[in-house]
């Protein structure tokens, strides 16, 4: 059962800025820090917003950025200009909960497609990508990026400006090339148009205020490199009632690979276990081999056994389990620019 309480939204914010904000984002760590620890504003979005995806931190937070409103790229620094933040809020709040309410916050990080990269150069090509939980379907085009992986040669497609830098861990498989794709495609609840300036806005909002230019850089890069690319195939609908007909249109010459990056999160626990099995018998219902990488923490998917690093890591509790065909094989920051091979 969902609580909906003051209570209950200050520990939300609180567990967002510690364990998901923090290291990623000084601004959304500052600001949901912040409003965690503000009973009236969290009393206020108890009482206005409806419990579940709706109250998630970071759509408040891309509905202001959205609107324009003050600190949108850099976030608050100190208690006046939070207060600042915060009424202005509070005085466009029928916009803001506008857009809170037809928007959805499955965020679209292209960065993870360095976290992806060394899985999905091993399988046999071409590939059948099928994102779930896509947005703009960022990330199912990796072969549209150039990747620099520590001090490694830059590899990738040519003259791309989306450049992806990830450092990695020891015995990490860090490919040489990117993947051949035949086919791609994508099951979210609202997918993004890049053709709509409105829905570019609305992803570009979505993106976490830059710890560097670089970032910020890369990720405009990205959405103009898939811009110019022929679209993925994206469906519109339940991310497992609309997966079945989805996979049925993979061609069956290429490997089916089947994928999402922090988005079973958003699901009670029992159609994550749906989820589960649905997706193994999609695959064992192939005559070609297929391969299910799941990119979530590990409390996502708590019968996948817990990653074992060689030597202690200080922010284990907050990186993402990467795993194959529910074995973990890796431990990856939420970004996608750290990755380290267990």
């Amino acid at each position: 059962m969902v609580v909906n309480s003051a209570q209950a939204v200050a520990d939300r914010y609180v567990d967002f800025a510690w364990y998901q904000a923090r290291g990623q984002s000084d601004a959304h760590e500052e600001l949901t820090a912040r409003i965690g620890h503000d009973p009236e504003f969290c009393d206020h979005l108890a009482r206005s917003l409806p419990a579940g995806d709706k109250q998630r931190p970071d759509l408040l937070l891309a509905a202001v950025r959205y609107l324009d409103g003050p600190y949108a790229e850099h976030g608050p620094r100190g208690g006046p200009a939070y207060r600042g933040w915060r009424e202005w809020t509070l005085r466009h709040w029928d916009e803001v909960g506008a857009v809170m309410a037809r928007r959805f916050a499955q965020t679209d990080e292209p960065a993870r497609c360095a976290s992806l990269l060394p899985l999905f150069a091993r399988f046999p090509q071409p590939l059948a990508l099928l994102e779930v939980g896509a947005s703009a379907g960022l990330c199912l085009h990796p072969d549209r990026y150039r990747y620099r992986y520590d001090d490694r040669p830059e590899f990738g497609a040519p003259g791309s400006a989306a450049v992806l830098a990830c450092r990695t861990g020891p015995g990490t498989p860090v490919p040489e090339r990117v993947p051949e794709i035949a086919w791609r495609a994508g099951v979210g609840p609202d997918p993004l148009d890049l053709a709509d300036p409105d829905d570019v806005r609305w992803l570009e909002a979505l993106g976490w205020p830059a710890a560097t230019d670089e970032r910020g850089r890369s990720r405009r890069a990205a959405i103009e490199a898939v811009r110019s690319a022929p679209p993925a195939r994206m469906v519109r609908g339940d991310l497992i009632d609309a997966l079945p007909a989805l996979a049925a249109e993979a061609p069956p010459e290429a490997t089916l690979v089947v994928f999402h990056t922090s988005t079973l999160t958003h699901l009670p626990l029992e159609r994550r276990e749906e989820f589960a099995r649905l997706v193994q018998s999609l695959l064992q219902e192939r005559g070609r081999p297929g391969h299910w990488i799941s990119h979530e923490h590990r409390s996502v998917l708590p019968w996948i056994a817990a990653p074992r690093p060689a030597h202690a890591l200080p922010d284990a509790d907050r990186l993402l389990t990467l795993a194959l065909d529910e074995r973990p094989v890796a431990l990856a920051g939420r970004d996608g620019r750290t990755v380290r091979w267990l």
